[in-house]
């Protein structure tokens, strides 16, 4: 197997990877190579229809608000009814639902998350609220669309619903169908970085960053909905995994100026994160996988420029989804490319109830709020460290709210 095909910028586990198969820190050579198995695997890039989520016929009611108890923002349910939700342990393990009920009474700013990753594919779980951006696959060759950049994100190839889970795990509705997400009332900007290889440039991800938070990038329209969280579950290739590309670098210091958070999948080889753009990147909220029981899988990548572990699962057993590309719309995967999210709707939460909270301080409410690990590390190993413990949503959103409303807030 050669170093490209281990290389895949997405974050997808490939579970045909054996133990010792690990990335060395080399230039990718100029002619891509068929990449390995994903968790994701490949399907036409657009079904003709999009198959609807519907309901099930046994969904139990929720109980309605009593006038002692105030009711929770339009879009929130305590305890959601979505099919799926009694199989998303992932949501249990960073206590979500008390997160929720902390929401009661509370007035939600509009929260904008950008998903830079494969691109526009519609979702049911979103509708309005999955935003078209722009595409910024420059390649022609590995854009799959005939030209390089241009207005249209929608995702394309075998990975084109890398980026729909991602979105999903962020933001799906809590309607009775599907899956439930960490912020139901979040808009979602879906960004297009990744070629139909799975593969991204760098400098297509710097300009990206930068578009996506607002910021003007030569060539390309504003953006009309800037994002103040921006989920990368990916990271840059063509480039060594020795430490973060440069203009990588300028643009997350950029955007986390302009009011941006940061957060990053910690990549799935096994090794040290430093070297990969963007998790060992400064100003990243660089997050780990955790499986159920609050460990270390094998495939998460590890180290100091790790901030904390979300639950990414397991090879067999995943983190449960909704997707138009899965079997009866569901799929079950692992990799860091799915905790990375559980940190950006968490984020997205905290700026609903407290907007003016900067990047460091957000990064701050969600380390020293995390779950300790159990017997205080992931890992036998302590030099392969996952930050501060497992997100902890419900801790998150308390701290956050014990900060007075309206003052901006950092450090």
């Amino acid at each position: 197997m050669s170093a490209f095909s281990r290389r895949l910028g997405l974050l997808l586990l490939a579970g045909l990877l054996s133990a010792g198969a690990r990335p060395v820190a080399q230039t990718v050579p100029a002619t891509p190579v068929a990449p390995a198995l994903p968790e994701l695997s490949p399907l036409p890039p657009r079904p003709a229809t999009l198959p609807a989520l519907t309901p099930t016929s046994a969904l139990t009611p929720v109980p309605a608000a009593t006038p002692a108890s105030p009711a929770l923002p339009a879009g929130f349910v305590a305890t959601p009814t979505d099919p799926l939700y009694a199989r998303q342990w992932n949501l249990r393990a960073i206590r979500a639902g008390g997160a929720w009920a902390l929401l009661r009474g509370q007035t939600l700013a509009p929260v904008t998350v950008a998903v830079l990753d494969t691109g526009y594919v519609p979702s049911a779980e979103l509708g309005a609220r999955l935003v078209p951006g722009y595409d910024f696959v420059s390649d022609p060759a590995r854009s799959g669309d005939g030209d390089g950049r241009d207005r249209d994100p929608a995702a394309l190839g075998a990975y084109a619903y890398h980026g729909e889970v991602i979105a999903g795990i962020v933001a799906a509705a809590h309607d009775g169908r599907g899956m439930a997400g960490l912020d139901p009332q979040a808009r979602v900007l879906a960004v297009r970085v990744a070629g139909t290889d799975g593969m991204i440039a760098p400098q297509d991800l710097a300009d990206a960053l930068r578009w996506a938070a607002g910021l003007p990038v030569a060539g390309v329209p504003a953006n009309p909905a800037p994002a103040r969280i921006l989920n990368l579950s990916l990271y840059a290739d063509f480039v060594p995994l020795t430490g973060c590309d440069a203009r990588v670098q300028a643009a997350v210091d950029a955007v986390t100026a302009r009011g941006a958070l940061v957060v990053a999948g910690a990549a799935n080889d096994g090794a040290d994160s430093r070297g990969y753009s963007p998790a060992g990147c400064r100003n990243v909220l660089t997050v780990t996988s955790a499986t159920e029981a609050g460990t270390r899988p094998a495939y998460a990548n590890w180290g100091r420029s790790v901030a904390l572990a979300a639950p990414g699962g397991e090879p067999g057993h995943g983190v449960v989804v909704s997707s138009v590309s899965g079997p009866g719309g569901v799929r079950e995967p692992n990799g860091t490319s799915f905790a990375a999210p559980h940190a950006s709707g968490v984020a997205a939460l905290l700026l609903a109830v407290r907007p003016g909270l900067t990047p460091a301080a957000l990064r701050d409410l969600l380390t020293r709020t995390a779950t300790p690990f159990p017997g205080g590390r992931c890992d036998p190993d302590p030099l392969k460290s996952c930050g501060s413990g497992t997100l902890n949503a419900e801790a998150a959103l308390r701290a956050a709210l014990a900060l007075p409303a309206g003052n901006r807030t950092g450090r």
